[in-house]
């Protein structure tokens, strides 16, 4: 099993991209990664890309994104940066991110001069705190005997973000349910206080546990067979100073699914209650045969 800060340290390296020309970087592939890349990392790393070509006092306050090809884990990503717009209050840029000589994502961000105003938000919905949850990792365990032989290596591969849910895990359970969950997760050890890694690392985890959620009410779910499932598009807001080393609330619903296609929204909360971040994603939740 990897040790908590070696977890880190590879999330870390993982999502700081390496700069190769002026705009231009590189994102790491992810040791030992098969396969297609996770959308999360492809964020994460076109946000990194944005802030450092963004610098200044200016933060990311939104994204918007497209996935167009599934990233393959076999090469690296390259990212190319466009800045559209520097004002006196705002920044934006546009990011392209490259495998092959193919774009696999496209994404705009926009940067926001820190400054006060009229604030108003979502309350927390009521769930247990984390302290009083199981992990998602001791779930997992506890159903070990249940779990086909193929998925085992996948659901109990040790990641750098704990999760623990709030209304459990429905995997191997097909039970219609309500399209709505929520689960408190963190990084699994101390990131330091790199506010730009922070929001990477949001932007990183916000692509788990939400396109699941327009599955809910079918009884179906990544794990099967016969779903193909995919990312179409993704947008985070990040709206206040957040921690990814302290627990966060993702609490997700789902208004909305038709055409093999499923609409999710997010809000992402601290344990104080403060809405940090919203999210929303449409997906692909097609069944075949």
């Amino acid at each position: 099993m990897t040790d908590s800060p070696t977890l880190v340290a590879n999330l870390t390296a993982l999502l700081d991209v390496e700069t190769i020309d002026t705009d231009l970087y590189r994102g790491a592939r992810n040791p030992g990664g098969v396969g297609r890349v996770f959308g999360g990392q492809v964020i994460g790393q076109a946000l990194q890309a944005a802030q450092r070509s963004i610098g200044g006092d200016k933060i990311a306050h939104s994204l918007h994104a497209y996935f167009l090809r599934a990233g393959d884990e076999a090469h690296p990503i390259v990212y190319r940066v466009e800045r559209d717009f520097a004002g006196r209050s705002f920044a934006n840029a546009r990011v392209i991110a490259m495998q092959r000589g193919q774009a696999i994502l496209n994404m705009a961000a926009s940067f926001h001069l820190p400054e006060e105003g009229m604030h108003h938000q979502d309350t927390m919905p009521a769930v247990p705190p984390p302290d009083e949850l199981p992990s998602e990792a001791d779930l997992i365990e506890a159903m070990r005997e249940r779990i086909p032989e193929r998925l085992a290596p996948l659901l109990s591969k040790a990641r750098p973000i704990e999760f623990r849910p709030a209304s459990g895990r429905h995997w191997l359970d097909p039970t219609p349910r309500p399209p709505e969950q929520a689960s408190w997760f963190r990084i699994v050890g101390p990131v330091g206080d790199d506010m730009e890694l922070h929001r990477a690392m949001l932007a990183y985890a916000s692509d788990a546990m939400l396109l699941g959620t327009s599955m809910l009410p079918h009884g179906v779910n990544w794990l099967m067979d016969r779903m193909q499932v995919a990312s179409l598009d993704h947008a985070l807001w990040l709206h206040e100073p957040f921690r990814v080393d302290d627990w966060l609330l993702y609490a997700t619903d789902s208004p909305w699914a038709g055409h093999a296609r499923g609409h999710n929204r997010g809000r992402i909360f601290t344990r104080d209650g403060r809405l940090v971040a919203s999210v929303a994603q449409e997906g692909l939740i097609r069944a075949r045969g």
